[in-house]
């Protein structure tokens, strides 16, 4: 997000800024290539992959002969309203729960319990901060509010790329369409990523920051 890149240069300086972003897409292009090795899609869930195969066969029946207008509005309109007869409600819960959670983060318990570099501290603040929500401008008040309050750096990077990546609302309204098993290969490569992450820039606090 260019907006939360000017951000966090103008309040963390660029070292943090180019972090943040290295980390991101390096998560983002690494739980991508494996979700594709382990044929991931096979875990959405059974209508969508139904409708995924239809829409491979629209393909096929394209190149053989050239669909109208008419028949493309239909075909679009039908997909679209059958994946909204599915999905409002949870996206109404998840909305509502996303704004009841937006930007609440304890962060006078984080100081107390999480401010020490333990090794533990970094899975633990992903782990905390996977169900809370914020959106990624948001996030950056919060990251300079935990580093003031002498939270490492590194556990600071990985709670808030945590709240950012995944939350509450956003699993229930992500399991519409996905089984649950390619709900927690999800949420498990990212406390991995995200763990990994922050124990690397725990490490290089001293020598980068």
């Amino acid at each position: 997000n260019e907006i939360a890149v000017v951000l966090l240069w103008g309040l963390l300086g660029w070292k943090f800024t180019v972090v943040y972003v290295v980390v991101g897409m390096a998560a983002g292009m690494l739980g991508g290539w494996l979700l594709d090795l382990l044929r991931a899609e096979r875990w959405l869930q059974p209508f969508l992959r139904g409708m995924l195969g239809v829409s491979g066969q629209a393909a096929r029946d394209e190149r053989n002969t050239r669909l109208g207008l008419e028949e493309r509005h239909r075909f679009a309109w039908d997909e679209m309203t059958g994946i909204f007869r599915r999905v409002w409600r949870w996206v109404i819960i998840g909305v509502g729960l996303g704004a009841l959670l937006h930007g609440f983060v304890p962060q006078d318990w984080f100081a107390a319990h999480l401010g020490q570099g333990q090794w533990w501290s970094v899975p633990v603040a992903v782990l905390v901060g996977i169900p809370l929500y914020s959106n990624v401008t948001g996030v950056v008040p919060i990251m300079e509010s935990l580093l003031l309050k002498g939270l490492p750096v590194g556990t600071t990077l990985a709670f808030c790329m945590s709240t950012v990546a995944a939350s509450l609302p956003e699993m229930l309204m992500l399991k519409q369409v996905m089984r649950w098993q390619l709900l927690a290969l999800f949420l498990g490569l990212l406390l991995v990523i995200f763990t990994l992450a922050g124990w690397l820039f725990n490490s290089l606090q001293l020598t980068l920051f």
